[in-house]
């Protein structure tokens, strides 16, 4: 299937690895020009280096999106590079979760900073560029514990169910004007983050992450968790022209655990 995508400019925040560094990379492939944004410069350079050997053409901008002014960058150098941005893919922002009976309400402001707010302004600052060729996809990354909160999730599910209002309310403003905005809810995924995640607990109980991970995949209906190359898939055929009827959507993959459930 051609998915339309050579010469298009792309944005992906928090590219630098996992989830959004096979989208960068995805993309790419596709014959997507991409610029990647994400905080820590050496980390982008080494997702570059490999975004440049399959023979795509990148950028990177180390930046904070926690502010308007870094958002504002990360558009401004990808139109100077690029001459356009036709794609964003929202990634970026890993919440701090704790226990819902000692959870501070700090943590819910960090994770509404880093990843609703950025999804919001990176958002309002490209619909204009995609507006003048009334053309564009918008795809936001939104973990599925929007959906599924438990005792632990909170500030990472209150970040994401927001992010899926926002990407409903988006693509009702934007629809006419040619530009699909959609979400991609991953489950657990083969990521250091997910290593990360589960590494307390895995020290508490004396195990080892893998074994925990595989077990964790286990329980699902699709026997294992899924791997950031999937879920890159799934995100490049949102952004490309093969998907032209999909607005305001959230897919789910997380191995079956919701189940087509609303």
């Amino acid at each position: 299937m051609d998915l339309g995508l050579r010469g298009k400019r792309a944005i992906v925040t928090g590219g630098s690895r996992g989830i959004g560094k096979q989208c960068a990379l995805a993309l790419a492939r596709e014959g997507v020009h991409v610029c990647i944004a994400a905080r820590t410069e050496d980390i982008l350079n080494q997702t570059l280096a490999e975004l440049e050997q399959t023979g795509g053409k990148g950028h990177t901008v180390a930046v904070d999106l926690t502010t308007q002014a870094g958002c504002k960058k990360v558009v401004q150098e990808t139109i100077d590079r690029f001459g356009g941005v036709d794609i964003l893919v929202n990634n970026v922002g890993a919440a701090r979760n704790a226990d819902i009976l000692g959870l501070s309400p700090k943590l819910i402001d960090e994770a509404l900073s880093l990843k609703t707010y950025s999804y919001l302004r990176m958002s309002q600052l490209v619909i204009p560029y995609m507006r003048e060729n009334q053309w564009g996809r918008i795809v936001n990354v939104a973990g599925a514990a929007g959906t599924s909160p438990t005792r632990g999730n909170i500030p990472t599910g209150a970040a994401n169910i927001t992010i899926l209002n926002i990407t409903r309310a988006l693509s009702d403003a934007v629809a006419g004007d040619g530009i699909l905005v959609n979400t991609v809810c991953p489950g657990l995924t083969n990521t250091g983050r997910a290593r990360t995640q589960q590494s307390a607990r895995a020290k508490r109980e004396g195990r080892d992450v893998e074994e925990l991970l595989q077990e964790l995949g286990q329980e699902l209906p699709a026997g294992r968790i899924a791997e950031p190359e999937e879920v890159a898939n799934v995100v490049t055929f949102l952004a490309s022209e093969a998907c032209s009827y999909m607005f305001g959507s959230a897919l789910y993959m997380d191995g079956g655990k919701r189940r087509a459930t609303p």
